[in-house]
């Protein structure tokens, strides 16, 4: 029996086409596009930036190296660091830096101990607390112009704490003049500041406080230790970067006091509560020194940038250490 063989012929395999490049191409644009779109998104807050702080800073950097007139076409005379010189041997303008120093000192340390003590007073559940909070924190919320207003009303010859202090008490026989005097002033000053910012320090360090874990305070009770004892073992430690958040913030803050002093004193008694941002201010539009007036927001500009660095590397240092 012979076998046959049957021959299929089978059919030529076609070439292989060659891979569509538009699946990759439209990936290959996607991922194009997934890279561009954080810069894209950041473009205008950083032209922002650019056109109202860079700008006007690289514009003040330009005037203070000249007897700037703000005449228009008037010539500007080249003075290098003329003004910078000048700056440093003007007694009124390190005057104003000893009362802004004197101002955060006092002002910033005044913030803390009670915006401490009002957040750990209500964190605790007490009946009213909503109301509580409101109540602190309305001063912050409340215009600088109107809390200004307020307590040169309250401190003046003839407002209302020396009529409580006269009439009502009887405690003093003649009217204070609380703003007649440096120091007396400085102290009104200093009082404004701790009363308007006291609220924003309760609210951030009582969130810091809500996020201190339970478990710790519950084991260090149990462990026999007291309020004080948690307080500074538990409590302090766990709020250490909320704390220097809030130092660095306020630090800064004391610095730059301006419309305060420029409603409550206006740098008065003869310029002995002057502070630099308001000395400034009156260099540059009272006495049309804008030359002056560059040199001296510049420094004060190098002196804020330097108080914040060195902040933040002792605080950093000191974390370091604790842990």
């Amino acid at each position: 029996m012979s076998a046959s063989v049957s021959t299929v012929a089978r059919r030529p395999r076609a070439g292989r086409r060659p891979p569509n490049p538009a699946p990759r191409r439209r990936r290959s644009r996607a991922e194009l596009f997934g890279r561009l779109v954080p810069y894209l998104l950041l473009a205008p807050a950083v032209a922002f930036f650019v056109t109202v702080m860079l700008v006007p800073m690289g514009k003040a950097v330009q005037v203070s190296l000249y007897e700037w007139s703000p005449i228009p076409g008037a010539e500007n005379t080249f003075l290098g660091a003329g003004n910078y010189t000048r700056a440093f041997g003007d007694a009124e303008f390190g005057r104003s830096v000893i009362n802004a120093v004197v101002y955060m000192l006092v002002t910033v340390p005044g913030q803390i101990v009670l915006g401490l003590f009002l957040a750990l007073l209500l964190n605790n559940r007490l009946p009213g607390r909503t109301l509580f909070r409101v109540l602190f924190y309305l001063p912050v919320v409340t215009s600088w112009v109107v809390v200004s207003l307020l307590f040169r009303y309250l401190f003046a010859n003839d407002g209302a704490l020396n009529w409580l202090l006269v009439e009502a008490l009887g405690v003093s026989q003649e009217p204070v003049g609380w703003l007649d005097s440096r120091w007396t002033a400085m102290v009104t000053l200093c009082a404004l500041g701790i009363w308007k910012g006291v609220g924003w320090t309760a609210v951030i360090l009582l969130a810091g406080l809500q996020g201190v874990p339970a478990e710790q305070q519950e084991a260090a009770a149990v462990d026999g230790a007291g309020y004080l004892r948690r307080l500074w073992h538990v409590t302090l430690p766990a709020l250490r970067r909320t704390l220097l958040f809030v130092t660095i913030l306020l630090g800064i803050g004391g610095l730059q006091a301006f419309i305060q002093v420029l409603l409550l004193t206006d740098g008065g008694p003869a310029g002995q509560t002057e502070m630099p941002l308001t000395y400034v201010y009156k260099q540059a539009f009272d006495f049309l020194d804008f030359g002056y007036g560059s040199a001296l927001a510049v420094l004060m500009t190098a002196a804020v940038l330097i108080v914040s660095i060195t902040q933040t590397a002792f605080f950093n240092r000191l974390d370091r250490g604790v842990q």
